[in-house]
């Protein structure tokens, strides 16, 4: 499974209370462009209260690196849940390019 990397736009569908919405872009890594939307609601639901249903992604581009030849290291801050609670981790990878390095996170 390669990891690629999607700029994600997307805003709340029009409406005459609202007749021009925020638009609000994300960063994603996912492996399609499927995934990528579906992380992106993951995201905005729980960070804004905006439901897919009631949305619209703008647009949707994958982020090509332009060099590749070159090892630099990454700094990854990363956040998850384990059972005893929420804990904040930084992690440092070494690679090519930046879809390698959150590879290698996974």
């Amino acid at each position: 499974m390669k990891i690629k990397q999607w700029v994600v736009a997307g805003r709340k569908v029009p409406s005459e209370k609202d007749p021009n919405p925020t638009i609000y872009r994300m960063r994603i890594f996912a492996s399609d462009e499927v995934i990528a939307k579906s992380r992106f609601w993951y995201f905005v639901k729980r960070m804004l209260k905006i439901k897919q249903v009631q949305g619209e992604v703008v647009s949707i581009k994958e982020v090509k690196e332009k060099k590749t030849n070159v090892a630099k290291t990454y700094g990854i801050i990363i956040r998850y849940e384990s059972r005893t609670g929420i804990h904040n981790m930084y992690r440092e990878y070494r690679d090519t390019s930046l879809c390698g390095a959150v590879g290698r996170l996974y």
